[in-house]
């Protein structure tokens, strides 16, 4: 009988590739395999980030954290109302706002979301932080306190940078969970944050996880944008990530993040 050379493939990679069959039906094993990946990502979107559990973690790394709230009261409003949870609830504002001192001004406002994950943002954000904060600190870029956001979105980095007065902010939250991923992070750097900023104003970095981009490579990477945003006063379309070229040395081929 033939080798079946996609077997030899699975190592390489999560995708549900040569899956074999039992007769006209996928075997038993694999069937239960997609179930339990279904149900992980279920159990990712419906879980409650334990905001007091995550900021006590950050604050042992020897950075202040405040802990805010979307306008989003509960997971099942959150996940109906998008634009709820882009925007922080009345008591979370007026609390960011009497904490930030008129004075106040930061290279970057660091907020940490549970997004469609919780527990990407609960099992990832804190890896990222430990690598991240000693790299900002090295380059001298000033940080604001951390924010810890429940039932966030990305825009809604936009508001806490505009009020904490920063010129740029980074959100890590989870993503939208797939079948087998319902633990990766996403980190997503907007330049002059302000309410009103579109995804094209944003650069992404995505599958920040063990088994994809690992947290010490998305903090470098991270560290670089925000390098070059602060530096060209600009993020978004118009940012690119070019330490990633061709042999030929073609800025063309430079990865968009």
């Amino acid at each position: 009988m033939q080798k079946d050379v996609w077997n030899s493939l699975r190592k390489y990679t999560p995708a549900r590739i040569a899956l074999g069959r039992a007769g006209g039906s996928l075997p038993t094993q694999e069937v239960l395999d997609f179930s339990w990946a279904h149900a992980e990502a279920r159990d990712a979107v419906k879980m409650e980030l334990d905001v007091e559990k995550l900021a006590a973690s950050i604050e042992r790394l020897g950075t202040k954290c405040l802990r805010l709230a979307s306008a989003a009261p509960d997971r099942d409003t959150y996940v109906r109302r998008p634009d709820l949870g882009r925007k922080l609830s009345d008591l979370s504002r007026e609390a960011l706002s009497q904490s930030t001192p008129p004075a106040a001004s930061y290279d970057v406002s660091l907020i940490v979301a549970d997004g469609l994950s919780a527990v990407a943002a609960q099992e990832q954000a804190l890896k990222v932080l430990e690598k991240l904060l000693p790299l900002l600190q090295s380059s001298r870029i000033s940080i604001s306190p951390v924010c810890v956001v429940k039932n966030g979105r990305v825009a809604i980095e936009d508001e806490i940078g505009q009020i904490m007065n920063a010129t740029s902010a980074v959100i890590l939250l989870g993503e939208r969970p797939g079948l087998g991923t319902a633990d990766s992070l996403g980190a997503y750097l907007v330049y002059h944050p302000k309410v009103g900023k579109t995804d094209a104003d944003r650069n992404c970095i995505s599958n920040i996880r063990d088994a994809g981009l690992k947290p010490v490579a998305a903090a470098e990477t991270i560290l670089y944008l925000l390098s070059q945003s602060l530096r060209r006063k600009m993020s978004g379309v118009q940012l690119k990530d070019e330490r990633i070229k061709s042999l030929s040395g073609d800025d063309s081929t430079a990865i968009e993040s």
